[in-house]
């Protein structure tokens, strides 16, 4: 059975490419190596198991691909994640989550194939309820940095779920919350890689705002079985479920753990908060402890000490 990862070269694309060669599945990556690295995958070019092409998901040629033909799992991740990288690629951005999952839910149809669509938490925009179930709508500004991405990851469930009712395609919509492991990019602006990297380099940690607001941080390695649990889970079509960590902290506590467990020098700086930018973030986990029998088992600090001693042994090398 062969299993299709779009965005295989991006940060969850690439852990879940090697998790599944772990398991002995044959998969095929696929990438256009916009914001991914191919260095990421490095390990995996070689392995008997793994196929990579690099293509465009949004591209109309990626559907006639004679190398798809026979997939019967999609996990379909191809998308920009970091505010920096969206917003500086909004129409690609858009076009990942719109034309690209269309494409990918085609295929599926055509294969009978399941997928399953990496939605996000940035689907509840700046939430007026907290903590955030599935059955909420989200308050989303539609004009503003962040909606290339946040509406587009709307719209993108909007297709699924018309994939789901018209064809019966076997769809499960994961709504991934902040996740971060030493594989994140340095330069992504995302907080976890902000605060590390300014941590060990003895930068000024910048805090947007008064770092008040609050986030939930899933580590990788939780997110990826999350993932492929909701994949083997017949519990899960046709479901939204949230896949994030239910413990929320403030970014300025994070801030200090990082300098704490680093035992870095830096200042705490703080800067205007970004325009948009959600003030509380914390999922409700319930629907997936009952489909799945999933939950994070990796805390916090565990969690920033193996992220730490990873991007400390990247700055050496480098």
């Amino acid at each position: 059975m062969k299993t299709l990862i779009t965005g295989a070269a991006g940060f969850l694309g690439s852990h879940l490419v090697k998790s599944l060669l772990d398991k002995g599945k044959q998969v095929i990556g696929i990438d256009n190596l916009s914001t991914g690295r191919l260095h990421n995958i490095e390990e995996c070019l070689s392995h008997p198991l793994f196929q990579f092409y690099e293509c465009d998901v949004a591209d109309p040629s990626t559907l006639e691909r004679d190398e798809l033909k026979g997939v019967a799992e999609i996990y379909h991740l191809a998308s920009p994640a970091s505010p920096i990288f969206y917003q500086n690629a909004p129409f690609d951005t858009i076009a990942a989550n719109t034309v690209g999952t269309h494409q990918m839910l085609e295929l599926a149809r055509r294969n009978r194939a399941k997928l399953l669509y990496a939605s996000t938490s940035e689907a509840y925009g700046d939430p007026t309820l907290h903590p955030q179930p599935e059955e909420y709508y989200g308050n989303v500004n539609t004009w503003g940095p962040r909606a290339c991405y946040d509406e587009a990851k709307r719209l993108g469930e909007v297709i699924c779920y018309e994939y789901y009712q018209r064809f019966e395609v076997q769809v499960k919509v994961a709504r991934i919350f902040n996740t971060y492991s030493a594989g994140l990019r340095n330069d992504d602006g995302r907080v976890i890689s902000n605060f590390v990297t300014q941590a060990l380099t003895g930068e000024d940690i910048t805090v947007y705002g008064d770092g008040g607001q609050t986030r939930s941080f899933c580590y990788v390695d939780d997110n990826i079985r999350g993932l492929q649990l909701m994949m083997e889970k017949d519990a899960a079509t046709g479901e939204i479920i949230n896949i994030g960590n239910p413990n929320e902290i403030s970014i300025l506590e994070v801030a200090r753990l990082v300098k704490q467990l680093s035992h870095s020098p830096s200042r705490i700086t703080f800067h205007p908060l970004p325009l948009d930018d959600p003030k509380v973030r914390r999922p409700v986990i319930d629907k997936a402890r009952q489909l799945l029998a999933w939950e994070p088992e990796i805390n916090l600090e565990e969690g920033l000490s193996r992220t730490i001693a990873a991007y400390r042994n990247q700055l050496i090398v480098n």
